[in-house]
């Protein structure tokens, strides 16, 4: 499995373009907490003063129970502080970045006796009482903040076992910054990509539930809330489960978004779910409570909606199927500098850096309407991934032979394998659930199964030249003498730059070596009045029929054309009409 951007809304994975259309990063306000991880072997000038902490922020409360490490920065320096609490006023030395001192500390109370302090004083005194480089502190370990669930690991033969003493320490990461936070990052490895591949490298566990099947699932489920003690193999609830204080909080979504309390006949009531008490609010105030959280806030943050529900995603761990699209990245930025881009600076800027920074395509989707992935497995991990309805025909031939199927589908449905007629292509069914119940055999006699994932809809919309042509099975030499293909010239919405754009590019360059188009004109957007994307989520889009029917179609046209150049977005006022 890997770590991935995953919509419990939609159900399914998304790709890193589809993650990057506009207006999926939004700005949201959400409440965020600086834990406090009881050291468990401090150095001797940690412990002088009240109980040792290392201090770490999180912007996502919900996964802290989830975590299995803290992260420090090679290069980082760090302080031990004596102060106190300031909602509990209990006596605490905390650890941090020296560099993000005073963004947790009022520098006036800097120097104040540590003794004078009374409770409910608005200057809380500290004093720096030591001073480390990252290095210094990587191996020290610390209490799990919430031990409801002991994290667990697999052994080859896919049995787990309890592996909490290789959990609960500092480990190094280089992407750690004092831009923000405190220097010291919080690691979830089942909820974020960085933290899960830190985690690996140190050799540190991640917290896994164990199901009723004997897989391993992080603690929330695919539709956002965590798991049910009854969805849970009994020996790992029994073994590793403080169900006394789990109980509380199974069930619970992790965000409002997924409640379906808060979705009524197909709406989602947005404003309901944000004035709703959240999950991550709760588990502030329980922190709070039990002298766990340094300092609560709300804080503005950038976070990743899903293009389909606009509701928030999760980074989660999933099995996928990947196109190794980073295999091709040079030559794709090479051959991205012979297309005519209007604006260039499209080309340049924000397609050429998307190229730069490349990731591998996710292809599979978790849906039921799309093209079904074509390739089979058996129980061995042996795989076949098919290329046409002949070969898969074939293929069926051999299974029924094999006695995997009792007859061939498509045969008895009377299809003629090459014949490319519509008559003959409208007796077979190509698409889920029907193409799921074909059993093929692999080459050592086992019965091989439909991986049960759909290919990524942006990619039909890359094979679009030739999948439109029935290339290669027709028209073949329109598609290789490079009559018909590449194209003179496309034009779409700038926000296709990562969308459509990029998958006819990506798979031109991968299949072919070559463009998919020569010239392009990436259109602007037409904005409402203030600037605002239209949309009838929002109530500001402006219906275009109307608007012609009232100012008729001229005046329409001249007001655009005049008001901005094709690849400048419009500001669309009725007004100015």
């Amino acid at each position: 499995y890997t770590i991935q951007p995953y919509s419990p809304a939609a159900g399914t994975g998304l790709s890193s373009h589809e993650l990057n259309q506009p207006g999926c990063y939004r700005d949201v306000k959400d409440l965020t907490v600086v834990g406090q991880f009881k050291i468990k072997n401090p150095k001797p000038e940690m412990a002088e003063w009240g109980t040792p902490y290392f201090l770490a922020w999180t912007t996502t409360p919900w996964t802290l129970p989830s975590n299995t490490a803290l992260c420090v920065g090679p290069k980082i320096d760090y302080v031990a502080v004596q102060t106190y609490n300031p909602y509990t006023s209990e006596k605490i030395t905390v650890v941090l970045a020296k560099a993000l001192l005073y963004t947790h500390f009022n520098k006036k109370a800097e120097g104040m006796a540590l003794e004078d302090y009374k409770p409910g004083d608005k200057l809380v005194p500290f004093k720096v009482v030591g001073e480390y480089k990252g290095p210094d502190l990587v191996g020290m370990e610390y209490e799990q903040l919430f031990p409801w669930v002991k994290p667990v690991e697999l052994d080859e033969d896919g049995n787990w076992r309890d592996a909490s003493a290789k959990a609960f320490r500092v480990i190094p990461g280089d992407y750690v910054t004092v831009e923000d936070g405190t220097g010291i990052v919080h690691i979830a490895p089942t909820f974020g990509a960085d933290d899960a591949f830190v985690a690996k490298a140190a050799g540190i566990p991640s917290l896994f539930m164990i199901n009723k099947k004997g897989e391993t699932r992080p603690m929330v489920d695919l539709t956002g809330k965590f798991y049910l003690l009854d969805e849970l193999d009994e020996k790992f609830v029994a073994e590793c489960v403080n169900t006394d204080i789990y109980k509380e909080y199974q069930g619970r979504w992790v965000k409002n978004a997924y409640d379906p309390a808060f979705t009524v006949d197909g709406k989602y009531d947005e404003k309901a779910a944000q004035a709703a008490e959240s999950l991550d609010v709760y588990i502030c105030m329980k922190m709070k409570q039990a002298n766990q959280a340094f300092k609560m806030e709300k804080h503005v943050h950038n976070y990743p909606h899903c293009w389909r529900t606009d509701k928030p995603v999760l980074y989660y761990p999933l099995d996928s199927w990947f196109i190794r699209s980073t295999a091709c990245k040079e030559r794709m930025m090479e051959l991205n500098k012979t297309i005519n881009w209007k604006p260039e600076s499209t080309g340049t800027g924000r397609f050429g850096k998307w190229l730069e920074n490349l990731n591998d395509w996710n292809l599979s989707r978790s849906r039921y309407w799309g093209t079904p992935l074509p390739i089979w497995r058996d129980e061995d991990g042996a795989e076949i991934c098919i290329g046409s309805v002949e070969e898969l025909y074939n293929e069926i031939e051999k299974s029924v032979e094999a006695g995997f199927m009792t007859e061939n589908p498509y045969k008895k449905l009377g299809f003629v394998p090459g014949k490319y007629t519509k008559e003959n292509y409208n007796k077979i069914d190509l698409h889920r659930p029907y193409v799921d119940d074909i059993i093929l055999v692999s080459p050592a006699g086992k019965p091989m199964k439909r991986e049960a994932d759909l290919i990524d809809v942006w990619f039909d919309s890359g094979s679009m030249p030739y999948a439109q042509l029935h290339y290669p099975f027709e028209n073949k030499e329109l598609i290789d003498s490079g009559s018909y293909y590449p194209a003179d010239f496309i034009a779409e919405g700038v926000d296709q730059t990562r969308g459509w754009f990029f998958t006819l590019h990506a798979i031109a360059t991968m299949v072919f070596d070559s463009v998919a188009y020569k010239n392009v004109i990436s259109n602007g957007l037409v904005l409402d009045k203030n600037g605002n994307k239209m949309s009838k989520r929002l109530g500001n889009a402006v219906d275009p029929f109307s608007t012609i029917e009232k100012f008729g179609s001229d005046p329409l046209r001249w007001y655009m054309i005049t008001n901005s150049a094709p690849w400048d977005n419009l500001k669309f006022d009725t007004e100015g009409v």
